[in-house]
């Protein structure tokens, strides 16, 4: 019976250790993912400021860049 509670705490730690692992992978957004994050901000304000102005070019790449591409990339890198 000693090798049973053993083995069953041995398999408690692990899955403890990787939930613990999973949430520190979630919360673990550095330098690099918030400038990405704000370069984004940036492109799809800059963006909104060329389609007021009537551009039909520039904004909408601008536009796409921030949210299909560095919105995208800033959360998914590490």
């Amino acid at each position: 019976m000693g090798k049973k509670k053993k083995k069953k705490k041995l398999i408690e730690q692990k899955k403890q250790a990787k939930k613990t692992l999973i949430r520190e992978e979630i919360l673990s957004f550095n330098k690099k993912n918030y400038s990405l994050f704000s370069a984004g901000i940036i492109s799809i304000i800059v963006g909104y400021l060329f389609l007021s102005r009537g551009s039909i070019t520039i904004a909408p790449i601008l536009l796409v860049l921030g949210y299909v591409i560095l919105i995208p990339i800033s959360i998914i890198i590490k």
